[in-house]
């Protein structure tokens, strides 16, 4: 079963006209297009390949909430 991942894109225009986009959530995600709907289109893709090659190379954090109660 594939899992949906939901990841931020950061969308600039530069002032040559072309759209860079980059990714805080994807390490390495840097694409550069003509259009923005081109640029769209090529990030997911880097993004999926991105993740299948960065699968299992890095340890995910766990955190756990925990309530605690102190009297002082």
């Amino acid at each position: 079963m594939k899992k949906q991942l939901h990841i931020m894109l950061d969308i600039e225009r530069l002032p040559e006209g072309y759209y860079l986009a980059t990714s805080k959530d994807v390490q390495g995600l840097v694409v550069q297009a003509k259009t923005f709907e081109k640029t769209i289109e090529i990030a997911e893709d880097v993004a999926r390949q991105l993740l299948h090659a960065q699968k299992g190379k890095q340890t995910p954090s766990e955190r756990i909430l925990y309530p605690m109660t102190i009297t002082a």
